[in-house]
């Protein structure tokens, strides 16, 4: 457990990660969650929820480390340019970014501010939210190849790598658990969720021939601001 923590987030970075990293990751995304839940939480109880949103965002930031923004950037500037395979795996290994990277990343992040800003969802979600997200980024390299010959995800990867499709189950609790904090909203942001993922890990199939770390990174991020925009809604 500790190694996924250690990934996902900026405790306890000195953990090397490992081929049941994966494993851990619902329980990490969890944790992970109740942070960011708790912040949601404590700030309204201060300040007007509009900048409770945005302290809400930073903390999520702050306590990831960036990783999975970064990983949006990456892919942002990898994906969505008309390239061939190879171009595009050199473009999302540079540290640099570009316009697509810039262009996903400020509406991603205004929209994650909005739906917050909305007033609509409940910190009991985020963590289930939070979980789902990184559950699903988990159980990925079951069934999608690895793009890269080595890179950010290589050290999880190995002959166990398989036997993790038991993740997918991770999908029914924590969809109850969005049902029992938001009802109908919440069965719509888990299903929104999954279909955000599955897309993003789509076109990475279809572009790249599998995923990345990257990718990775990117379908956290898109699928939880799909599952908010829905738990926002009306």
């Amino acid at each position: 457990m500790l190694s996924a923590v250690a990934f996902l987030s900026v405790v306890g970075r000195s953990q090397p990660p490992t081929e049941r990293t994966f494993r851990w990751f619902p329980v990490a995304g969890a944790l992970i969650g109740g942070v960011v839940a708790a912040c949601w939480w404590g700030t309204q109880e201060v300040w007007a929820i509009p900048l409770a949103a945005a302290l809400t965002i930073a903390a999520d930031l702050a306590i990831t480390g960036v990783l999975h923004i970064d990983g949006l950037a990456d892919s942002a500037d990898g994906l969505l340019p008309h390239m061939e395979r190879e171009r595009r795996l050199e473009v999302m290994a540079q540290p640099d970014v570009g316009a697509f990277a810039m262009g996903t990343v400020a509406v991603t992040v205004l929209v994650r501010w909005a739906a917050l800003a909305s007033g609509g969802v409940s910190p009991w979600s985020i963590v289930a939210v939070w979980c789902l997200s990184r559950t699903l980024a988990a159980a990925v390299p079951s069934f999608v190849s690895y793009a890269r010959p080595d890179g950010l995800a290589a050290p999880f990867l190995g002959t166990g790598s398989g036997s993790n499709r038991w993740l997918v189950l991770v999908v029914v609790p924590a969809t109850a658990a969005l049902i029992a904090a938001q009802q109908l909203r919440g069965g719509i942001a888990a299903v929104a969720l999954v279909v955000t993922t599955v897309g993003v890990i789509t076109l990475a199939r279809r572009r790249l021939g599998g995923f990345t770390g990257d990718v990775l990174g990117a379908s956290i991020v898109l699928s939880e601001t799909a599952a908010l925009v829905a738990l926002a809604a009306r």
